[in-house]
């Protein structure tokens, strides 16, 4: 599934204010509550699975991209969560480099296997560098929504 038929702009954080990753992963667990993907009882649940699954391996990839995720119970659709920060948060890439685009993901369990083939094809958006830097150049979360869009061909 494209990354721009999982988003909307309530779902979107620009610019992603955080300190350091662990900060990011609280923030990415709670925008969902905005946008009605989940109530407010299920961040801490959210967020401490993000955490256990960070904690055991970086999901900050290479070139200014992190893809926190977590397969959780409870939710009954994967909810993507985008948030920009172009001058970078420290999230402990395999590259050295902070995040800039951090994309997360928040897993139904009982859907865990169907989605990997959806974080795949994030990686696979993100690897170019024009979609980085047109996202990155978004100042809005309807910018970024409408750039997804344009760059993945979906109407909007």
């Amino acid at each position: 599934m494209k990354l721009s038929e999982l988003i909307n702009s309530k779902l979107v954080e620009v610019p992603l204010q955080a300190a350091d990753k662990w900060q990011a992963i609280s923030t990415i667990a709670r925008v969902p509550v905005r946008a009605g993907c989940y109530p407010e009882s299920m961040v801490e649940t959210v967020e401490q699975a993000l955490v256990v699954r960070e904690r055991s391996m970086t999901t900050g990839m290479e070139h200014g991209i992190a893809i926190p995720h977590a397969a959780i119970d409870g939710i009954d659709d994967l909810v993507v969560v985008l948030g920009l920060n172009p001058t970078g948060i420290p999230f402990e890439t395999l590259d050295g480099e902070p995040a800039r685009i951090i994309i997360g993901l928040v897993i139904p369990r009982s859907k865990k296997l169907a989605h990997i083939k959806t974080l795949a094809e994030i990686a696979k958006l993100l690897s170019k560098a024009d979609v980085r830097a047109r996202l990155l150049s978004c100042h809005t979360a309807e910018m970024a929504v409408q750039a997804l869009a344009e760059m993945q061909g979906v109407a909007r």
